[in-house]
């Protein structure tokens, strides 16, 4: 059983920053990978970075260079720095951490979601 905590969202303008914050809880230990997701008003849920406890990163292509993810094993927190925004990243962006249950299974578990809208 994992929980995911998340905050940092709010309303931004154009060309600013933010910084998401999601803290995990509960059998933290079992984590193998924690990530980012977003969905906007009306559309499906896409990826939008990962990190894995060896330290290696993911992005999707909008968000390269302006996007940084991070982790703090030791609090098990994971950080999503976004700088240059722009209006198409409105979204909820949702915390996500998986662990592997057994060999080729894999559980996904999910924050409440944090509003980021950015402004023009």
């Amino acid at each position: 059983q994992v929980q995911l905590v998340e905050s940092g969202g709010g309303l931004v303008q154009a060309g600013g920053s933010l910084r998401l914050s999601c803290a995990a809880s509960g059998s933290t230990s079992s984590i193998n990978a924690m990530g980012w997701y977003r969905q906007p008003p009306g559309k499906q849920r896409e990826l939008v970075a990962t990190v894995t406890n060896g330290g290696r990163t993911n992005y999707v292509d909008s968000v390269k260079g302006r996007f940084t993810i991070s982790r703090d094993n030791a609090e098990s927190t994971v950080y999503l720095q976004m700088n240059s925004l722009k209006p198409e990243d409105t979204a909820v962006y949702y915390c996500n951490a998986r662990e592997t249950v057994v060999a080729g299974i894999q559980w996904d578990y999910w924050g409440q979601g944090t509003q980021v809208t950015v402004s023009t």
